[in-house]
């Protein structure tokens, strides 16, 4: 506490100014191991901050139970709780979303974060929102078509392979132009962080990350941060890399992805 005065006619009176504490965190993050899953992850660990993990296993609908959907009524995941300024619990979902509020709120000596106001934070929001209205959209779509679609329709998978292609090259063409690295200056933040886990998936997608030399280069440097290597591993081990090296394991896991992803659509055109 810090001690004021005030002058009441000819005496003076000390008083107490009560100075608010560091916001207390009390997280509970609910994901699965999905890119934009561990984003969320990673950005809690990059901060240094505690959390709690609830792990919501999407090939059995649990994101669209009654109390999932109280957090995140579109039924995605990831979402997270925490307790607010006020002491009453505050819900956040949509990936962006949470990432701000997580800067916002802990984010005080700007670990992945610019200043509020500056260049760097506008720029970081460039980026940001280039990835949730680009990136992750075109990338997801080229994943369904190229693995998960019981028809192969080569017009939706050429169509969304070569989008992700284009936002890899702007991607690419900016890390090379800036010369720094990561994308806002030499210092990781949000922006880098959300981009990570569908960049380091591109093979997924059927596109080949070799064809962006300073995109790859970036993506192992993001690889080589400790809490990336932990983010990444939460809620279940991230084997995205090793995966992609074997070709049967491949076709399994699209096999199985398929079955609910196409079984969970009819569902929902049905409600």
């Amino acid at each position: 506490m810090l001690c004021r005065v005030r002058q009441l006619g000819n005496h003076v009176i000390p008083t107490m100014a009560v100075v608010s504490s560091p916001k207390t965190p009390d997280i509970t993050l609910y994901t699965g191991q999905t890119p934009n899953g561990i984003k969320i992850s990673i950005t809690l660990e990059e901060l240094g901050i505690p959390y709690k993990t609830h792990a919501i296993d999407i090939t059995k609908d649990t994101q669209k139970e009654p109390w999932f959907l109280e957090i995140n009524p579109n039924g995605r995941i990831p979402a997270l709780t925490d307790t607010f300024t006020d002491g009453r619990t505050i819900r956040l979902f949509e990936s962006g979303s949470i990432m701000q509020y997580l800067v916002e709120q802990y984010d005080t000596e700007h670990k992945i974060s610019y200043p509020k106001g500056s260049r760097g934070s506008y720029e970081v929001n460039n980026w940001l929102f280039f990835l949730n209205a680009g990136v992750g959209p075109m990338q997801g779509q080229a994943n369904h078509f190229f693995r998960y679609a019981p028809e192969k329709v080569p017009y939706g998978i050429s169509r969304y392979q070569n989008e992700t292609r284009r936002l890899y090259r702007v991607l690419d063409k900016h890390l090379q132009d800036a010369g720094t690295e990561y994308l806002v200056g030499d210092k990781c933040t949000v922006a880098d962080i959300a981009h990570w886990g569908w960049i380091t998936a591109a093979g997924w997608s059927g596109v080949d990350i070799d064809e962006f030399p300073v995109l790859k280069g970036w993506d192992e440097r993001m690889l080589g941060r400790p809490g990336v290597e932990k983010g990444r591993h939460v809620p279940s081990p991230h084997r995205m890399k090793e995966i992609l090296k074997d070709k049967e394991a491949m076709d399994r896991i699209a096999k199985q992805a398929s079955e609910w992803i196409v079984k969970g659509q009819k569902e929902d055109a049905q409600e």
